[in-house]
């Protein structure tokens, strides 16, 4: 059996009626540029995150930049970012001419240490920005109490989370601020780039709308130095399509989770994601190590079994920041050596994920 990594066209085939109504009805609308289409899916949304506000961006990248320059950082500022984490982070920080002080990950959940959070914090410091990597809330309590004592921006980079929940509540919600991506991999993923900023901040999220408009709120009248950065009415269109679906496709994707931790566990050298109290992940990925990764991942290729690693390079020992960040992450070096990525899209077949497992458990039999 051939398992691939993510059939990217399983959604399209699923919804494919109500996916191609949405593309006529935005095609024989004639408004190509933000909108209606944009404006309702960015209601829709910001109520499915359970904030108030959302502005649709022209892709995860962006959406944190506009955060950023939301909030006046700039030049001089310094913005704390999780050492492990996809390279967006950090260039949206670099992107805005702020200071980036990374923090090693907590070698258990692989995402920002919190107990290094309060020492990194310097008298410039004015932003936290957390990621709910691989799709599990970061430590939020934590964060946030630290974000508060301090009085700095907590900014959620909630690009692989949608549908998350921390003690209840959706990533979204969880911060000052979020931003997200609708890249076509992502849980709720457009057929296309796309992005958005969520908050209970009113103020901010009308800033990023002039932000992403050339700086425009009327045309010609430009009242800021801005970005070209909109959400498409079609992808809108459609991402509105497949929001409604999200809940049993991230439902999907928690039950092979749950077959991964429990028919994968106890093997010798294989360590599964650890999943904190009173929260529920998304599993945007499901991030296995071992030292043996190299090895391991050939032979479930050999077996017809497609995997990736997020992420082979740390963003500070990549050729973009190699030799301008201070301080070492060892951490985030030792986990980029060793994760493995399992197949987990929500139209994986059982079947696959027994193929999955049993040709992991051949591996780490065949090489006690």
């Amino acid at each position: 059996m051939t398992v691939p990594f993510l059939d990217a066209r399983a959604s399209y085939l699923e919804l494919r009626p109500e996916l191609d109504a949405a593309w006529h009805r935005v095609m024989h609308g004639g408004w190509y540029i933000l909108g209606e289409e944009v404006e309702a899916f960015e209601r829709e949304f910001a109520a499915y995150c359970g904030a108030r506000e959302c502005a649709g961006t022209g892709n995860g990248l962006d959406a944190l930049t506009l955060i950023l320059r939301g909030y006046g950082i700039g030049p001089g500022d310094d913005v704390i970012v999780p050492a492990n984490t996809f390279i967006a982070t950090w260039l949206a920080v670099t992107n805005v001419g702020a200071n980036l002080i990374p923090v090693d990950c907590d070698p258990a959940t692989l995402e920002l240490n919190p107990g290094a959070l309060s020492d990194a914090v310097t008298p410039c410091t004015c932003a936290v920005i957390a990621t709910h990597l691989y799709g599990h809330p970061a430590d939020i309590d934590t964060i946030a109490a630290i974000c508060r004592n301090r009085k700095l921006k907590l900014i959620e980079d909630a690009a692989q989370a949608h549908g998350a929940l921390y003690k209840g509540r959706r990533a979204g919600s969880l911060g000052d601020a979020a931003a997200f991506s609708f890249y076509p991999a992502k849980n709720l993923g457009a057929f296309g780039d796309g992005g958005a900023v969520v908050s209970n901040d009113a103020r901010l999220v009308d800033r990023v709308r002039l932000l992403r408009n050339y700086g425009s709120r009327v045309k010609h009248d430009h009242e800021a130095v801005g970005l070209n950065s909109r959400l498409d009415p079609l992808q809108a269109a459609l991402l509105r399509t497949k929001l409604p679906r999200l809940e049993d496709w991230n439902a999907r994707r928690r039950s092979i989770a749950s077959r991964y931790l429990s028919e994968l566990d106890g093997l010798a050298d294989l360590r599964l994601p650890a999943v904190a109290d009173r929260t529920e992940p998304a599993w945007h990925l499901f991030v296995v190590r071992t030292a043996r990764r190299d090895s391991l991942r050939q032979f479930l290729a050999d077996a017809g079994i497609e995997t990736m690693i997020h992420y082979p390079v740390p963003p500070h020992l990549s050729g973009a920041y190699a030799g301008s960040i201070r301080g070492e992450f060892p951490a985030a070096a030792r986990t980029a050596a060793t994760v493995l990525s399992l197949p987990i899209g929500p139209h994986l077949e059982d079947d696959a994920v027994s193929s999955v497992i049993a040709a992991i458990r051949r591996f780490f039999g065949s090489n006690a």
